[in-house]
């Protein structure tokens, strides 16, 4: 179709070439130039030839003229450009000196000030000379605001300066005006200053940007949820958080147990534990098992029989174990709790159980059993091996013979697959 297209233009044009000829032919008009004694006559057609080679040629001379500036002004901007690539592989490479001195050769270009001034500010943060990267920053605001802006709310939170840093990003953050990467600094640094609703207020605007994976964005999501159940001023408030909270957010464990924890906080001891035992139907949880003995002295009696229960789950659980007896711990059973946390401890060691072990060896009166077991959850704490109790003989405990009981997201048990 388009062979078709150029062959009519082409006809086209032909035709009209023909007479056009055949117009100038029967009259080809007349130019006369006068200046004072000097007369020039001559057909329009030629002085219109005349006019167009003229033109041309002043346009060559023109730019043989132009040449070597033109010639100047590009090997200006390729050096720019290698400045700026030799800057940033210095850069990459930790020899900050070096790429602060190559960039700021680059900078002598307009079109690579910004991002250059931006990387010598990188260049001297990673140095640790904070007041130049700050001067360095004040000038690549001129053309780059809110990267700038950015880039040194990110200093002051790698520094430790999260206040500072929310200072900064709050004018900014009611105006909209964040890019990407400012959201996501103001969102760490609410966190870190507890200033929590200013947290979820910016994630719907960060998730918009999708300028973090799925994963990313999730994990910080979560980090927020966790950290809005945990300072929920309010059972109100909780349970409007709980709410608003998508239905896959409420299966995390570590969600469900900020959740139980504060909801227990004020006295709601049976919401958690539905919240908990639902998600163990589910699937099992090692931090919600342990979280089932950090909501309250409530309901003790009845969250014992329910972790004995989830024993045929998980009998190797050191979490399980350990919330076994640090209930029978709080209602006095010293010898129950002794025998789950001594198990917990030739399975696993953790602080958390040495403690609660040396509590209950103190409840029967066993002082020097219970400072031994303190002295191990600080050896446990500091990555040391522990110190075997008295009359005890290190062993390495035999699970072979005891079954898991696996369960998908539906909470359907699977069949156990032979070896």
């Amino acid at each position: 179709m388009r062979v078709w297209i150029g062959v009519f233009l082409l006809l086209l044009i032909a035709a009209a070439a023909a007479f056009g000829w055949q117009w100038v032919v029967e009259d080809p008009g007349y130019v006369l130039l006068r200046l004072r004694d000097t007369s020039v006559e001559t057909t329009l057609v030629f002085a219109a030839v005349a006019l167009l080679v003229l033109w041309g040629l002043l346009s060559l001379a023109w730019r043989l003229l132009r040449w070597p500036l033109q010639a100047w002004i590009r090997a200006r901007k390729r050096r720019a450009r290698e400045n700026l690539a030799n800057g940033l592989a210095a850069f990459a490479e930790g020899r900050y000196i070096q790429a602060e001195r190559h960039l700021a050769k680059a900078i002598k270009q307009p079109a690579l000030r910004g991002p250059a001034l931006l990387a010598m500010a990188r260049a001297a943060h990673a140095r640790g000379d904070d007041e130049r990267a700050s001067k360095v920053l004040d000038d690549a605001a001129l053309d780059l605001e809110s990267a700038a802006l950015a880039q040194r709310a990110k200093f002051m939170i790698e520094r430790g300066r999260h206040a500072d840093a929310l200072a900064l990003l709050k004018p900014k953050a009611a105006r909209g005006a964040l890019p990407p990467v400012g959201w996501q600094m103001l969102v760490e640094a609410a966190l870190t200053q507890g200033d929590v609703q200013q947290a979820l207020d910016a994630l719907p605007t960060l998730a918009k940007t999708q300028s973090l994976t799925a994963d990313s964005f999730a994990a910080l999501e979560i980090r927020v949820m966790m950290a809005a159940l945990a300072s929920a001023p309010s059972q109100a408030r909780l349970n409007s958080l709980w709410n608003d909270i998508g239905r896959n957010r409420r299966k995390q464990p570590d969600v469900i147990a900020a959740f139980a924890r504060r909801a227990a906080s004020f006295g709601q001891t049976l919401a958690a534990m539905d919240e908990i035992e639902s998600a163990q139907r589910r699937e099992w949880s090692d931090e919600l098992a342990l979280c089932y003995s950090d909501i309250g002295p409530a309901e003790m009696t009845t969250r014992t029989r329910h972790a004995e229960a989830w024993l045929q789950i998980a009998p190797n659980s050191t979490s399980l174990l350990t919330t076994l007896g640090r209930l029978c711990r709080d209602q006095k059973l010293w010898g129950k709790g002794i025998q789950y946390l001594e198990r917990a401890v030739e399975i696993t060691e953790s602080p958390i159980a040495w403690e609660t072990l040396g509590d209950c060896h103190a409840g029967a009166g066993n002082e020097s059993l219970a400072n031994r077991c303190y002295r191990n959850a600080l050896l446990n704490l500091r990555g040391e091996p522990a110190v075997p109790l008295s009359g005890q003989v290190p062993r390495t405990v035999d699970t072979r013979a005891l079954i898991f009981e696996e369960r998908d997201a539906h909470g359907v048990p699977r069949l156990p697959v032979g070896k």
